[in-house]
């Protein structure tokens, strides 16, 4: 039996033993690395999680491993940045030894010295861009599904020598990672590019900028600082809606860079075409170049961020005691924005430092329970859409597109008609938020799912089955 053949034994086992969910929050990326001097090695992604494997699996992993070759006597299991090529046999004894693998830099000492200070290129010292945050580099981005397609634009636009997408348009909800990207993207360009002018600031100081300017009667000089750099980056520009004298400004500075070949990065909390208050000429600009949703986070992605912050805690602090099963437990209850779940880890750790108490599920529910509360009362629709596209097994795309066939038109209506039970929004927003619909087929939906309720017992279990996974935060992730 081939070494492949071993492994995926050796998984099965281990999924029978341990059952799905905690197989796929440890195990799922752990990868066979090779064999050499009858030992084993796995790779995984992250310390936190070889040190967890290590702690509690190592004896059984080289248990089921001796089952399948007695001649397998260990199982190392190695972070996959430290891994160094291996063959799948000794090494030639003529060969020279290799070096020793050494340990994976910290987040913050991977960051070369330009970095460490934050202090781009004097725009903050003199007071017209903001400080970029040291911690926001695309090392310490977890991407999943949700944020991948932003997350590969950003790393495209980062990296190009010439424009790509311009504008790139970074949109979602709060706490989703725009501006995480958005620092990220910076640091990226001053690490290649040292020469380059890269200016990011929020919309609200944009407007404040030439607001200034306009009291002090300086508005050439507010011309030149923003139309003379290589990338001006601006956070949430969403505020400058109703602000016609900002809006005006800011559309021919963006035409001006635009024009340039400089290249401009926006944010906001919604599509270009949502944004209400922005004059339409600003809208259709901003949708020039690529528009990136970053989507609510799954369960995986949750808990994949949960791992590298105990990751990062463990590096900075020393040992952290955070059983698997809080992580898995947190990953479940907030899913309303990756700000809040830092947060809960976080608060969760400073407790149980300061009170001597040992992390547990059960001192988690009591420290959070604030938290959990007002997690379980916010549904929002791009989670109801998601959840209902898993459970009919249709794809997200067509439920929110113009297609009419029933496999596709009947979960769309269940879709809205969560959305108006168990959401606050107004009937024209749910319908924004399936593909720009009408409120007056939100109405319809609501109608048609109630009357199919009323004949149709499956429909009502598949409501209200969903509307169990949505309440109680569980169900397919």
């Amino acid at each position: 039996m081939s070494l492949a053949d071993q492994w995926r034994r050796v998984r099965a086992r281990l999924q029978a033993e341990l059952g799905e969910a905690t197989f796929n929050s440890w195990f799922k990326q752990v990868e066979l690395n090779g064999v050499a001097d009858g030992r084993v090695m796995l790779a995984v992604p992250t310390r936190f999680i070889r040190n967890w494997i290590v702690s509690h699996y190592a004896d059984r992993l080289a248990k089921l491993w001796a089952d399948e070759d007695a001649d397998f006597c260990r199982v190392d299991v190695l972070v996959s940045a430290e891994v160094r090529p291996e063959e799948n046999a000794a090494p030639a004894a003529d060969s020279a030894p290799a070096e020793e693998a050494a340990p994976a830099p910290s987040p913050a000492a991977a960051r070369p010295d330009t970095l460490a200070n934050a202090v781009p290129h004097g725009f903050e010292d003199a007071g017209v861009g903001a400080p970029l945050d040291p911690r926001f580099t695309f090392e310490a981005f977890v991407v999943g599904k949700s944020n991948e397609l932003a997350h590969a634009a950003a790393r495209r636009v980062a990296e190009a020598t010439d424009v790509t997408f311009n504008p790139l348009f970074l949109y979602g909800g709060v706490g989703l990672g725009k501006t995480h990207l958005m620092h990220a993207i910076a640091w990226e360009i001053r690490k290649r590019h040292p020469e380059r002018k890269v200016l990011y600031l929020s919309a609200e100081k944009f407007m404040y900028q030439f607001v200034r300017a306009l009291r002090f009667k300086d508005t050439m000089a507010f011309k030149q600082q923003f139309r003379s750099v290589d990338v001006l980056m601006i956070d949430d520009v969403q505020f400058i809606s109703g602000k016609d004298s900002t809006q005006e400004e800011f559309f021919h500075t963006f035409n001006a860079l635009i024009d340039h070949n400089r290249q401009v990065i926006i944010s906001a909390d919604r599509s270009p075409s949502d944004l209400e208050g922005i004059e339409e000429r600003i809208r259709s600009r901003l949708g020039w170049g690529l528009a990136a949703d970053i989507h609510p986070t799954d369960y995986e992605l949750r808990l994949g961020i949960l791992q590298a912050k105990a990751e990062e805690m463990m590096l900075r602090n020393g040992p952290v005691a955070i059983p698997p099963g809080v992580l898995e437990f947190l990953a479940h209850r907030i899913v309303s924005n990756v700000r809040e779940l830092e947060g809960a880890l976080k608060r969760v750790v400073a407790y149980a430092s300061l009170v001597g108490r040992p992390i547990t599920p059960e001192m988690t529910q009591e420290v959070l329970r604030d938290l959990l509360r007002s997690n379980d009362r916010k549904i929002t629709i791009e989670e109801i859409q998601r959840r209902v596209a898993e459970y009919y097994n249709v794809r997200l795309a067509d439920m929110l597109s113009a297609r009419r066939a029933r496999a596709v038109a009947r979960p769309r209506q269940v879709a809205m008609y969560l959305s108006k039970q168990l959401t606050t929004r107004s009937l024209p927003e749910i319908g924004r938020k399936f593909g720009g619909r009408d409120h007056t087929t939100v109405i319809h939906a609501v109608r048609k799912i109630d009357e199919l309720r009323q004949a149709d017992s499956g429909i009502e279990e598949d409501v209200d089955l969903l509307r169990r996974m949505l309440e109680g935060g569980h169900g397919p992730n």
